[in-house]
């Protein structure tokens, strides 16, 4: 389907909202729908969104669908499942209605190709965390680092994994593993 093609290669759904308590930014699936809508004129397509209850094991989720249809009546779908569990402050519609937007938003994101280049919906002090994962090793730490790697607490993949070494401090690794 050309059209689904000429929308996957040409949409732009920025990440429009702020989460102020986790300190993130995100796309929610209205702001995918308002970038879509153009789009669908131009390509003379019709996308239709539906929702229905599953059971996946014990879990209840809702079970999100986009359809695209063009001019020819050729479709072609993507499906997303969320969740649905009691919230704290959220009566049992708002939690079926918060579980449909996120299934919808991410069958949206199937079925357009919407990715992100951050981690999904992770706020800023967690994605910050694991950017700046590998912390150099003071002397100390370091010191620190090698009695326990040579007491069997860490491996020496742990240590060069989440840490940033020197040159020198890498030697001295080396010798350690030897020994």
């Amino acid at each position: 389907m050309k059209e689904l093609n000429i929308i996957q290669t040409t949409l732009k759904a920025p990440k429009g909202q702020y989460n102020s308590f986790g300190k993130y930014k995100y796309r929610s699936c209205e702001d995918i729908m308002e970038a879509l809508k153009p789009l669908l004129k131009d390509t003379e397509c019709v996308l239709v969104v539906t929702d229905e209850v599953a059971t996946v094991g014990d879990f209840v989720c809702i079970k999100a669908t986009a359809t695209i249809t063009n001019k020819d009546e050729k479709t072609r779908s993507a499906c997303a499942y969320a969740g649905v569990e009691k919230k704290k402050g959220m009566d049992l519609a708002q939690t079926f209605g918060s579980s449909s937007s996120y299934a919808r938003k991410y069958a949206l994101n199937g079925l357009f190709c919407i990715d992100d280049n951050e981690e999904p919906d992770m706020p800023q002090s967690k994605q910050a965390k694991k950017e700046r994962k590998k912390e150099a090793l003071s002397p100390k730490r370091f010191e620190a680092a090698i009695s326990a790697f040579k007491s069997g607490k860490v491996t020496e993949e742990y240590i060069t994994n989440n840490h940033t070494l020197t040159e020198e401090q890498k030697e001295l690794l080396k010798d350690a593993v030897k020994n």
